[in-house]
């Protein structure tokens, strides 16, 4: 054993074989238990060493193990992974006296962990072959020998010929269609040359009879059933229409070509209906399944799906009349489809088929009717005449979501243990930035520090033991968290001592006010904040905070931050600088002259300087009215070394002496001028709530700070505009920067970003704080520039609609029109906009500024375009609401 561990420090892989042929099962047990010691002793070493000897560790370990499970879990452990160049020669070398079943059993183990290289797969298919029996398969075996197969690819060598040498085809094709993602090297096809790819490929192996025909498209349209990765649904599509599946084939499959059409991605779903329409046209599709799925595609929001259906009823009602019974009643749903279009469709489709039908149909179908827009209402009479009900139209009323009242933030923990609970819960959730949970366990811990340190000390020891601060090096501690946002991390490690005194005074002194850019100056207060608490539970000074919320948007009540001065006062207690700095952010100024008169008889200075912050009233920093227009880098282009710009409208502001006078450093980067023609920004600070937090009165102020943020969106960027709900509901003026941050976002390139802007419009109308001239006008100036899309901004219209704001939606969309309609050739999405507008003036009324310039000429133009339409439509809607 001895000569045996002598080899493995030596690395002397070729000696490994014989040592362990001397040793019986004991000796190799006691051997492996050496081994793994060394093992864990190897890790200290420098790195060449420690490779080497764990090579050799990897060997002579496998051969140690008397159990394939054992030997499994040691070959295919983490740690003993990564070498350029495999030891897998020597393994199999060590296991040369295996029995066949024990190879086996050792293949189908390895194959069942993590196989994720060539090398590891090949050393799993030669223990196959070693032991004679089936190549064991698993997605991780799958996917290693997909990369192998496309690595072997050449132009000398198609793909389809070194798949049909592969002698493990007909195991592995078959497992790789259920894995849940195809592997990227499948999936991907180059669209300008398909025939070189796997779709192709497989369909070239049915043809040689070296893959099953049937197991190959039930797998297919399995996959396409199950739903998946775009890039896995069209590689499923291209292999079924390569396949080319007879009818009796389509027809045994009715069922899942009727359930893609109903609720597969459009892609599937097209191709479904076209395979529905065949089956139809040969006879092999009844009625009753026809209207079953035409009652689930005529719901889909995809116009081409919705019409192509349409049309296909209508082939069907001329071929057969009779059907009109069972096919009239799912007509009659299109009748409430968003788009006025297809309610069209519908209807004139309704009065061909309607005479055929039977009375009680009619009845039904012209109840449906109700759910026409306006527009088709006469049409709606003049086809069921007498069997419309005429209904006497309500007053037309906005629909707007309540304003969103403020939360309390609550009273103070009401003891130990449930600091001790909310502390652990926020420490423990770093990514559920809660502001008030957070606000609530900084302002306890400063409390009970100050009534009681021991006990505290006492219940967040045993609670927190398992932070990564409380085992760690003081000084590796110490280096992390000053330069780290660690959040309340910070507070609990000083107050539980893992943070010396000095270190907590200089990361005090640390923050000086330069912060490049507006994310990490308002990180760079949070900072501050931590550190002064940091400071604060160790010495117990302070009984709380003064910049505790008093509701969750980070808002203090004037009032009661009156009251904490004078607690302080009566405490004889100064306050924090940086604390007393962020509570004077956070105050409210509207209103306040009542609270200011308190502040000033206080006669202390920081109630003198609440009184004058009060009635100053003026932002942190005021934001320059007139936009500011620069060029933005968007993309590099690495390989030809250019850089992409773009044109945008930001805000430039102003400084405030005050701040940058009387604040704390960490607060001067606020109050300095800043225009965006000097700010660059390459941080990658992740969005907090708890910016709008920090000024929950300047909205304004934010919003032009964070400005290109949200103007990025209209590129490429994601996720960009998830602040404009929040700043909706800031305090102080709803003015150009909120306004512009807004018309950026209802703009934007991505749904889900959109989608947030048009919670921020909502919320803004509903506390009537939005100018719909205004934000129309920056919409107009943005459109111009070509910043925001047409097409964008009508579905960011059409969901805000959706919700029955349809008076604030109309009012928000009539100052954007005339600048799309003056131009020449009208921009991609225009229709669709006039659509929403259209709509909007038919329930709630024409604008109330008066026709639309530009809006009779477009409707005069003649045609049957939905550009042309929609004029038509919106036209008379204007005038309806004006004769």
């Amino acid at each position: 054993m001895k000569t045996l561990l002598d080899a493995v420090r030596g690395g002397r892989m070729d000696d490994i074989r014989p040592l362990l042929a001397r040793l019986d099962r004991g000796g190799r047990k006691g051997a492996l238990e050496e081994l793994k010691a060394l093992r864990k002793e190897a890790w200290d070493w420098p790195w060449g060493e420690r490779t080497r000897v764990r090579k050799a560790i990897l060997v002579a370990g496998a051969g140690c193990h008397t159990g394939a499970a054992g030997c499994a879990t040691w070959l295919g452990a983490r740690d003993m992974r990564g070498w350029v160049h495999s030891v897998n020669p020597w393994v199999l070398e060590v296991l040369g006296d295996r029995e066949p079943e024990w190879l086996a059993d050792l293949a189908r183990r390895l194959a069942a962990r993590a196989v994720e290289s060539e090398t590891e797969y090949r050393f799993v298919e030669e223990l196959a072959r070693r032991a004679g029996c089936p190549l064991p398969v698993s997605d991780g075996m799958a996917r290693a020998w997909a990369e192998r197969v496309s690595g072997s690819r050449r132009p000398e060598r198609p793909l389809v010929d070194v798949l049909r040498a592969d002698a493990h085809l007909d195991v592995l094709i078959p497992h790789l269609l259920t894995m849940p993602e195809l592997p990227p090297v499948v999936a991907w096809v180059d669209s300008r040359s398909p025939a070189g790819y796997w779709p192709a490929a497989l369909t070239t192996l049915v043809t040689d009879g070296l893959l099953d025909r049937a197991a190959l498209l039930d797998s297919c349209v399995a996959r396409l059933l199950r739903g998946g990765k775009p890039t896995d649904l069209r590689f499923c599509l291209l292999v079924v229409r390569g396949l080319g599946p007879t009818s009796d084939e389509e027809a045994a499959r009715t069922a899942d070509w009727m359930a893609m059409a109903a609720d597969g991605p459009s892609p599937v779903a097209g191709h479904a209906q076209e395979v529905l329409a065949r089956l139809d046209a040969q006879g092999a599709l009844s009625v009753r399944q026809l209207a079953e799925v035409s009652g689930s595609v005529l719901f889909r929001t995809e116009k081409k799906l919705v019409r192509a259906q349409l049309v296909h009823l209508g082939k069907v009602l001329r071929r057969d009349p009779s059907a009109a019974g069972e096919l009239l009643p799912v007509i009659a749903d299109a009748f409430g489809h968003p788009d006025t279009d297809t309610q069209e469709r519908a209807l004139k489709l309704a009065a061909r088929a309607l005479p055929a039908a039977t009375p009680e149909v009619r009845e039904e179908t012209a109840r449906m009717a109700s759910l026409l827009g306006p527009a088709h209402r006469a049409a709606a009479r003049a086809v069921f005449g007498e069997l419309l009900e005429d209904e006497p139209e309500a007053a037309y009323e906005e629909i707007l979501p309540p304003p969103p009242a403020p939360r309390p933030v609550g009273p103070p923990p009401g003891s130990v243990a449930e600091l001790t609970e909310e502390v652990t819960a926020v420490l423990l959730r770093p990514d559920q930035e809660d502001v008030t949970a957070f606000e609530r366990a900084l302002d306890g811990l400063v409390r009970y520090a100050h009534s009681g340190t021991e006990e505290l000390v006492a219940a967040l020891e045993p609670a927190l033991a398992g932070m990564w601060w409380a085992t760690a090096p003081e000084g590796e501690v110490e280096w992390r968290l000053s330069r780290g946002h660690d959040g309340l991390h910070i507070v609990a490690a000083s107050l539980l001592g893992r943070v010396s005194r000095k270190a907590v005074h200089d990361a005090q002194a640390l923050r000086t006010g330069t912060d490049s850019c507006c994310h990490d100056a308002l990180n760079g207060v949070l900072h501050a904040r931590l550190w002064e608490a940091a400071a604060g539970v160790r010495s117990g000074r302070l009984p709380y905070l003064l910049a505790t919320p008093t509701w969750h948007t980070g808002t203090i009540d004037a009032v009661e931050l009156v009251e904490r001065l004078r607690g302080y006062q009566a405490l004889g207690v100064h306050a924090g600088p940086v604390d007393f700095a962020q509570a004077l952010l956070r105050v409210r100024r509207t209103g306040a002259e009542e609270a200011a008169r308190q502040a000033s008889a206080l006669g202390t200075e920081q109630g003198d300087r609440l009184a004058a912050w009060l009635r100053a009233d003026e932002p942190v920093a005021a934001v320059v009215a007139r936009p500011v227009e620069t060029d933005v880098t968007v993309a590099h282009d690495w390989v030809r070394q250019t850089v992409v710009t773009a044109r945008r409208m930001l805000l430039a502001t102003r400084e405030n002496r005050l701040v940058r006078e009387t604040f704390p450093r960490a607060f001067h980067w606020l109050g300095s001028a800043h225009s965006p023609r000097n700010q660059d920004c390459y941080c990658w600070m992740a969005e907090s709530p708890r910016w709008t937090a920090a000024l929950p009165e300047d909205g304004e102020t934010l919003a032009a700070w964070l400005l290109p943020s949200v103007a990025a969106c209209v590129e490429e960027q994601r996720g960009g505009t998830w602040l404009l709900p929040a700043l909706a509901e800031t305090g102080g003026p709803a003015a150009g920067a909120i306004h512009l941050a807004l018309a950026y976002g209802l703009g934007a390139r991505h749904a889900e970003d959109r989608l947030a802007a048009v919670d921020a419009l909502l919320v803004l109308a509903a506390r009537g704080r939005l100018d719909a001239g205004l934000l129309g006008g920056e919409l107009a100036a943005l459109v111009e520039r070509e910043s925001v899309k047409p097409n964008r901004l009508a579905d960011a219209a059409r969901t805000a609609a959706g919700t029955g704001a349809y008076g604030t939606v109309l009012s928000v969309l009539v100052p954007v029109l005339p600048t799309l309609l003056a131009r020449e050739r009208a921009p991609r999405g225009l229709g669709d906009l006039l659509a929403v507008a259209a709509e909007c003036a038919e329930l709630s009324g024409p604008p109330k500024t008066g026709p639309v310039p530009g809006l009779a000429e477009t409707a005069a133009r003649g045609g049957t375009t939905q550009l042309v339409r929609q004029a038509i439509r919106l036209e008379a809607a204007c005038r309806a609401g004006t004769g």
